[in-house]
């Protein structure tokens, strides 16, 4: 199975996990909002971690690897990608460029405007958002 046999699974079923990996090797779970990135050249899943200070954002900093998991609102069908991450933030990506990258995410992840785009960039520079976009390696699931 390739991502493009998921990606519009994954581009209208936004609700998932991911996990990540401890520094003992041991997996760390997450519910994440996750979409299929929306970014050229990316052929894979997208999601912004909300806080860059989370377990999940130290774990992708120490080792690039997770599964992003997408559910069906039934839970009957899902999608699973692993692979390695590519991650942006305040820190590697320019002001500007984030914040269009953040809405450009969001709108992945969630087929909807923001209320109040200002608020919501505000909030993204104060929590330090970090934007995930996963490589595929491996793709497989269960979709009907």
């Amino acid at each position: 199975m390739e991502f493009s046999d998921v990606r519009n699974f994954f581009s209208s079923n936004h609700r998932g996990m991911i996990n990540t990996f401890r520094r003992d090797g041991s997996a760390q779970t997450s519910i994440v909002v996750s979409g299929a990135s929306p970014f050229e050249g990316d052929d894979g899943p997208v999601f912004v971690i909300v806080r860059g200070t989370s377990a999940k954002a130290r774990h992708l900093r120490r080792d690039n690897r997770c599964n992003v998991t997408a559910v069906a609102d039934d839970w009957r069908q899902f999608a699973v990608v692993e692979g390695t991450v590519t991650l942006h933030d305040y820190q590697n990506t320019d002001a500007e460029e984030m914040r269009q990258m953040l809405r450009t995410a969001f709108r992945a992840c969630g087929d909807h405007e923001h209320p109040d785009w200002e608020e919501y960039d505000r909030a993204m520079v104060q929590q330090d958002a970090v934007i995930v976009r996963v490589q595929p390696e491996r793709v497989y699931g269960l979709i009907r």
